[in-house]
């Protein structure tokens, strides 16, 4: 698929995560203007969209006006949005996304923010000269997206790219999609708080389990590394099925100082052909945004 140019983006976009909701105006690709909100994640997807109308409304959003929408959790074909860890937004559950923002703000895409966030990454950052692309965000949980020949790969249920579920070696306990063993359960940053815990540091997050490895602790040491180490096996695993030739790392943890390095070691054990370049994301913040956009105007285009 020929690629998108960078310059071609021009209108408004929304990421609304666990934690933040941010919006943007974007002109030729750059983000102008952006504002930050704290996301309720107990509210209702309608009260979701209300803050997101208001927060563009304050941007200079106006109806129809290019949008492309990036959440966190799953967006399937027909634009139904599901939560896909129920204690990040117990509300959301199938609700009709897509036909809701295109009643309050008229033209709209929506797509998971990873899948958003890989898409930018894809298109104009790390993956931007790579045929087969994959972007994995280690954050909270584990999450990605897949760019192959320049097209985001996605699927009717809106579970392609959510990699993070993959069965991992490493690990045994459960996870927030309801699987068993998942990298997401050993690697993310609720799997490394409930390894401390099972280590006997109860009350430890992951924020303290990097500070307890940087301070020479072997305990959190040993945590991090087992984190590391099955994020370099779910990129050998998604190599051998996609043939990556690069995979860019996001996320608090994956950009976390001495993580991608700790992976890139991990990842020597894999035999060569399974071994794809592994950088850092280089379009921080600005990733899911930028993706957002580019999704709505790649889907409008003729």
């Amino acid at each position: 698929m020929q690629k998108l140019p960078r310059t071609a983006l021009t209108g408004f976009a929304a990421d609304l995560g666990g934690t933040k909701t941010a919006v943007a105006r974007i002109e030729r690709g750059v983000v102008v203007e952006r504002l930050l909100a704290p996301t309720d994640c107990a509210a209702d997807p309608e009260a979701q969209i209300a803050a997101i109308r208001s927060l563009l409304g304050r941007l200079g959003h106006s109806n129809g006006a290019p949008l492309g929408v990036a959440v966190a959790g799953r967006v399937d074909s027909a634009g139904a949005w599901h939560a896909v860890n129920h204690g990040t937004l117990p509300a959301i559950l199938g609700f009709s996304l897509q036909h809701a923002l295109v009643r309050d703000l008229g033209a709209a895409t929506c797509l998971n923010d990873a899948a958003a966030a890989a898409f930018a990454e894809g298109l104009f950052g790390a993956g931007s000269q790579s045929d087969s692309f994959a972007y994995l965000t280690v954050s909270t949980g584990v999450g990605g997206g897949l760019v192959i020949g320049n097209r985001l790969l996605s699927s009717a249920n809106g579970l392609a790219g959510h990699v993070g579920f993959v069965s991992s070696r490493h690990a045994n306990g459960p996870c927030g999609s309801g699987r068993m063993g998942t990298v997401e359960s050993i690697a993310g940053g609720r799997g490394i708080a409930a390894a401390a815990t099972a280590g006997e540091h109860e009350g430890t997050d992951a924020r303290a389990v990097f500070a307890a490895a940087a301070d020479g602790q072997d305990w959190a040491d040993r945590i991090i590394a087992t984190s590391a180490t099955a994020v370099a096996a779910l990129i050998g695993d998604l190599t051998a099925i996609l043939g990556l030739d690069t995979v860019a790392m996001g996320g608090s943890i994956g950009l976390a100082p001495g993580y991608i390095e700790r992976t890139r070691t991990a990842l020597e054990e894999e035999p060569e052909l399974f071994r794809p370049r592994l950088i850092h994301a280089e379009l921080g913040h600005d990733a899911p945004l930028v993706g957002a956009l580019a999704a709505h105007l790649r889907k409008e285009s003729p």
